[in-house]
C-alpha cells in the first residue's frame, strides 16, 4: 500500500493538483464576479446576460487558440515547458484584470487569458498518464482533478468576502506562487525517449495529422463530444442560475457565485468518484456513460421542477456538478487514445475544443430562447448535447490498463 502511495503521490501529481486547482480557480472567476464586475463598470439589466455571454466566449476561443498552441508545444519542447508557459501567461492577464476600467480591456484579457489557462489541464493529465503504471495513471488524474475543482469553490468564497479586482489580484498571485513548485517537477521519461537515436525522424505535435485520416479524425472527434455535456452545464445552467431560479420562481435568492462553488463542489465528489469507479470496475466508458445518465436526470430536475426552496434548488445544482463530474476521466482517455508523439496535443487541445463549445452551445441557446424561452431553449440544448456524447462514446476504444508507451505513425 505505502509502495503504491509513493508511486502516485510523486510531484508531478501534487503539483500537477496544485496547477489545477489555480487553474479552475482563474477559469471560473468570471462567471462567479460576473455581475459585480459588469454592475461596477457601468452595465445593468439585460447587458449582464448579454455580455457575459459576450466575455465568456472571448475565454473560451482564447482557450481553444491556447490549447492547439501549448498542446503542440507540448510534444515538441516538452509536457513541463508547457506548464511553465501556460501558468504565467494567464497568471498575468489576471492579475490585469483587476486594473480594467474599460469593456474592451475586459475582453482583451479575457481572451489572453483563456489562451494561458488552455495547458493546464491538458499538459498535467499528460505528464501525469506517462509517469505512473498503468495501473495507477487514473488514480494520479484522479488526484489532480479533484484537487483541481475545488478551486472553483474557493473562488466563490473568495468572491462573497473580496471586492472582484481583489480576487483577481488573488488568482494571479497563486498562479506565480506555483511557479516556484513546478522547479521540483521532471520531465517525463517518454517524451525524454522521443530524443533517442531510436526515435529519429519521429514527428511530433502534428495537430494537423489528426485530420488528415479518417479514423484519427472520428476518434479525436468523439473524444471531444463526450466532454461537451459539461460546459452545457457549467456555461449556462450555472452561469445563469440566477435567471432560471427566477423564471422558475424559486423561493430565495440565489447567487450565481454560491451556484459555482456548489456545482464545482459536485464537480469535486464527482471527479474523485468516476476516477475510483474506473479502477475499481476495470472500465472506463462504463463510468463515462453512468454519469451521463446522471447528468441528464439532473438537468429534467433543474428545468422541470419549479417552486423550490433556494437549497432545493442548490442541491439540484451540486447533483449536475455531480453528474458532469467524468471531466477528469474523459480527458484521460483522451490522452490514453494517442502515441506520445501527439499526446500532448491531443490531451491539451481536446478538453479547450469542449471549452469552446460554449460558444455554439450559448449561441444555440439564446437563438432559441429569443423563439421558444428561456427553459424549454435549455432543455432543447441540454438534450442535444447528451445524445452527441452517448453517441461519441459508444465509438471509444476501452483504454483502462492500455499501454502508452507507443508512437503514433503518419
Amino acid at each position: 500500500m505505502k509502495s503504491r502511495l509513493r508511486e502516485i503521490l510523486q510531484p508531478a501529481v501534487i503539483v500537477g493538483a496544485l496547477g489545477y486547482f489555480v487553474d479552475i480557480y482563474d477559469l471560473t472567476l468570471f462567471m462567479i464576479v460576473r455581475k459585480p464586475s459588469l454592475t461596477d463598470l457601468g452595465f445593468s439589466g439585460q447587458q449582464l446576460v448579454d455580455l457575459g455571454i459576450h466575455l465568456a466566449n472571448l475565454q473560451m476561443i482564447g482557450m481553444l487558440v491556447g490549447g492547439i498552441i501549448f498542446g503542440i508545444y507540448g510534444d515538441r519542447r516538452g509536457r513541463v515547458s508547457l506548464l511553465f508557459g501556460s501558468i504565467i501567461l494567464y497568471s498575468v492577464a489576471n492579475i490585469l484584470n483587476g486594473f480594467v476600467t474599460e469593456l474592451w480591456q475586459y475582453e482583451v484579457l479575457r481572451f489572453i487569458a483563456g489562451v494561458g489557462l488552455a495547458g493546464e489541464l491538458g499538459g498535467s493529465i499528460t505528464l501525469v498518464s506517462e509517469i505512473l503504471s498503468k495501473e495507477n495513471r487514473a488514480w494520479g488524474t484522479t488526484i489532480v482533478a479533484t484537487v483541481g475543482v475545488s478551486g472553483a469553490v474557493v473562488g466563490g468564497w473568495v468572491a462573497q468576502h473580496m471586492d472582484w479586482r481583489t480576487a483577481y489580484f488573488l488568482g494571479g498571485g497563486l498562479g506565480l506562487a506555483l511557479l516556484l513548485l513546478r522547479v521540483s517537477v521532471a520531465e517525463s521519461g517518454m517524451f525524454t525517449a522521443l530524443h533517442a537515436p531510436a526515435a529519429a525522424g519521429v514527428k511530433r505535435g502534428q495537430f494537423l495529422a489528426l485530420f488528415t485520416s479518417v479514423p484519427r479524425f472520428l476518434k479525436y472527434l468523439r473524444c471531444i463530444l463526450i466532454g461537451v455535456p459539461t460546459w452545457f452545464v457549467i456555461g449556462v445552467l450555472v452561469a445563469f442560475s440566477p435567471e432560471f431560479a427566477k423564471l422558475l420562481g424559486v423561493q430565495g435568492e440565489v447567487v450565481a457565485g454560491l451556484a459555482v462553488s456548489t456545482a464545482y463542489l459536485g464537480l469535486t465528489v464527482g471527479d474523485f468518484a468516476s476516477g475510483a469507479l474506473s479502477q475499481l470496475l476495470g472500465s472506463r466508458r462504463r463510468v463515462v456513460g453512468g454519469f451521463l445518465a446522471l447528468t441528464l436526470a439532473g438537468i429534467l430536475a433543474y428545468l422541470l421542477v419549479p417552486g423550490l426552496p433556494a437549497a432545493g434548488f442548490y442541491g439540484i445544482i451540486f447533483f449536475l456538478g455531480l453528474g458532469i463530474g467524468y471531466w477528469a476521466l474523459f480527458v484521460t482517455i483522451a490522452a490514453e487514445q494517442f502515441g506520445t508523439n501527439i499526446r500532448s496535443t491531443v490531451a491539451t487541445t481536446v478538453p479547450n475544443f469542449v471549452r469552446a463549445s460554449l460558444v455554439p452551445i450559448t449561441l444555440s441557446f439564446g437563438l432559441l430562447k429569443d423563439a421558444v424561452g428561456m427553459i424549454p431553449s435549455a432543455l432543447i440544448v441540454g438534450v442535444v448535447c447528451l445524445a452527441i456524447a452517448a453517441w461519441a462514446l459508444a465509438g471509444l476504444e476501452e483504454t483502462h490498463g492500455k499501454d502508452l508507451d507507443y508512437l503514433e505513425r503518419f
